[in-house]
C-alpha cells in the first residue's frame, strides 16, 4: 500500500472527512486566484507523508536516551529488573506481569558483541533483538536456540570477520545500535530468587575483551539527547534528519527520501535554514502525523478483530518488511517493540462483546468453552490496564491471570475468568481479574502459541458485560 494510501486509513481512523483528505493527494479545480501559501501547503502534504515513513527515526533516538539514563549512557550494559511489574510502574507502556525484563542498548558499528546465556531448562526464556527501525533481527531463547547455555555474536550491518569457537554469529542488524529486551518467565513470588538468579547468568562482552580480558573495548559514540518535540514540533524534524545520518535507510527507499529532501528532510539536512512557509507547512505536519499514527491504531489499522479482540498485523515484529510505513509507526507508538507473532502473540480488547466500552462500572466475565483456552508451547496470560496503559492497582496485588496462577474450572472443564472492581463470591475469586474504576482494557498474551494464534483462526471468546456493578446485592 503507498504512503497515500496508508494515510487515507489513518485519517479515517481520526474521523475526519473524505473531502479533507482528497486535499491531501488530489489536483484542486484551477483557482481564481494562487493558494495563498503554496510553499506551506507542500511542505504539509510531503511533510506527513515523510513524518510517518521517518517516525522510528524520532522514536528510538528519544527512547534510547530515556531508557539508558540508569545505566549512564553506556552501550553494552544490561540492566535488570528485579521485580515483576505492578501498579507502581506508572510508564505506560502496557508492561507484562509474567517475566523479569532486562535490557541493553548493544552498539556494534566498531566490532561484535557476544551475548552469554546460561542453561535454563526448566522456564521460557527470550532475548529479542530489535534494530533501530523497530525490527526484530534475531532471538535467542527456548523456541530459537534452546535451552542450553551458549554464546552468541550480535553483529552490526555489513560486519565481515571470524569468530572464536564456541561462538554462534546471529543474523546481523540494520543498524549500529540496536536493543536487546530480555524476558525471563516467573510462576509466582516463590519464583522470583531463581529467575533473578538466572538473570545474573546473562552477559554482554565486546569481541575484543572476549579474546583478551584485559582490551579496551571500541567506545561506543555519545548516547545523544533529542531536542524536546513538545516545545517546538521543529524539534522532532531536526531529531529525524540527525538520527538519519547516525541510521540509514534501506538503498531501495531513495528515490522517497529524494522527495523528501525537497522540504528538508533527509539525513543532516537543515530545518532552520528552510523558507519561513516551509517550516509553518512542517510543523503541522509533525503535529498531524502523530495524530495520524494514533487514529490509525485507534481505527484499527492492519489488525484483524474477532469477537472484539484485535490480533495484531501479521508482519508485527518486522514491520520494515510489509513496506507499510503507517503500520511501522505505529507498533512503537503504541508498544515500543514488539515480538514476532511465532515467539508471542498479543491480543487487545477494550470493548464488550456488544461493541462498547470495557468500564469498571459493570461486570464482565470471559468464558472458555471446554478445550478452548489458548494453546501455547509455554503459557498464556490475561493482564488489566486502565486508560494510561498502567497496570491496575487492587485490593489481591493481581494484575494478571493465566494457566499458571490457579484459575479453577468449572465441573464441564470450561473456564470463566471474572472482571469487576469489586470482589466475587468466595468461589470464584481464583479467578478474579479487578478492574480500575473508569476505562480499561486487556491483553492477552500468548508465548510459543500454537499455529491456530499464529495464523489467527483461534477465536477467543467475548467479553460478555453481566450487570452494572452498582447493582451488585
Amino acid at each position: 500500500m503507498s504512503i497515500l494510501g496508508q494515510l487515507k486509513r489513518g485519517l479515517q481512523g481520526l474521523g475526519l472527512a473524505t473531502a479533507a483528505l482528497l486535499t491531501l493527494h488530489s489536483y484542486a479545480a484551477p483557482a481564481t486566484k494562487p493558494a495563498a501559501d503554496w510553499r506551506e501547503m507542500n511542505a504539509y502534504t510531503l511533510g506527513v507523508q515523510a513524518y510517518i515513513y521517518a517516525f522510528p527515526w524520532s522514536y528510538f533516538p528519544e527512547e534510547r536516551w530515556k531508557r539508558s539514563a540508569d545505566v549512564d549512557r553506556q552501550a553494552n550494559v544490561l540492566r535488570h529488573f528485579r521485580e515483576l511489574k505492578d501498579a507502581s510502574h506508572l510508564d505506560g507502556g502496557s508492561p507484562n506481569n509474567d517475566t523479569l525484563y532486562s535490557r541493553a542498548w548493544i552498539y556494534t558499528n566498531e566490532e561484535p558483541v557476544i551475548l552469554s546465556v546460561p542453561a535454563i531448562p526448566d522456564r521460557y526464556h527470550s532475548v529479542e533483538l530489535v534494530d533501530f527501525r523497530g525490527d526484530n533481527f534475531a532471538y535467542v531463547g527456548r523456541r530459537s536456540t534452546g535451552d542450553e547455555a551458549g554464546h552468541f555474536a550480535i553483529v552490526g550491518p555489513g560486519w565481515k570477520g571470524t569468530l572464536p569457537a564456541g561462538v554462534t554469529l546471529l543474523p546481523a542488524s540494520s543498524t549500529s545500535w540496536s536493543f536487546a529486551q530480555v524476558r525471563t518467565y516467573v510462576k509466582d513470588a516463590t519464583d522470583l530468587p531463581a529467575a533473578r538468579a538466572i538473570q545474573d547468568g546473562y552477559k554482554l562482552t565486546p569481541l575484543s575483551q572476549w579474546l583478551n580480558a584485559s582490551a579496551k573495548p571500541a567506545k561506543a559514540p555519545e548516547i545523544w539527547h533529542p531536542l524536546d518535540r513538545k516545545a517546538d514540533p521543529l524539534n522532532e524534524w531536526r531529531t529525524i534528519n540527525r538520527a538519519l545520518l547516525e541510521f540509514p535507510t534501506d538503498a531501495i527507499d531513495a528515490d522517497l527520501l529524494r522527495s523528501f529532501a525537497s522540504i528538508g528532510v533527509g539525513p543532516g539536512l537543515d530545518i532552520d535554514g528552510l523558507d519561513a512557509s516551509t517550516r509553518r507547512g512542517l510543523a503541522r505536519a509533525a503535529v498531524d502525523g502523530r495524530k495520524i499514527i494514533f487514529g490509525g491504531f485507534a481505527g484499527g489499522y492492519g489488525q484483524t478483530q474477532i469477537n472484539g479482540w484485535n490480533y495484531p498485523p501479521k508482519q508485527t515484529g518486522r514491520m520494515t518488511q510489509s513496506r507499510d510505513w503507517l503500520l511501522r509507526a505505529i507498533q512503537p507508538a503504541v508498544g515500543f517493540i514488539a515480538n514476532d507473532p511465532v515467539e508471542a502473540t498479543y491480543l487487545n480488547v477494550s470493548v464488550d462483546g456488544e461493541g462498547k466500552p470495557l468500564s469498571g462500572k459493570n461486570r464482565y466475565v470471559i468464558h472458555f468453552a471446554p478445550g478452548a483456552q489458548p494453546k501455547v508451547k509455554a503459557f498464556w496470560s490475561i493482564t488489566m490496564y486502565n486508560d494510561k496503559t498502567n497496570l491496575v492497582a487492587n485490593s489481591i496485588n493481581r494484575y494478571s491471570i493465566g494457566d499458571r496462577s490457579g484459575m479453577k474450572p468449572n465441573a464441564d472443564g470450561s473456564l470463566t475468568v471474572y472482571l469487576q472492581k469489586d470482589s466475587p463470591e468466595a468461589s470464584k475469586r481464583s479467578n478474579w481479574l479487578p478492574t480500575p474504576d473508569g476505562a480499561f482494557f486487556l491483553f492477552l498474551r500468548a508465548y510459543l502459541p500454537e499455529a491456530d494464534i499464529v495464523n489467527q483462526t483461534w477465536q477467543p471468546p467475548k467479553v460478555t458485560k453481566v450487570e452494572a456493578a452498582a447493582n451488585k446485592p
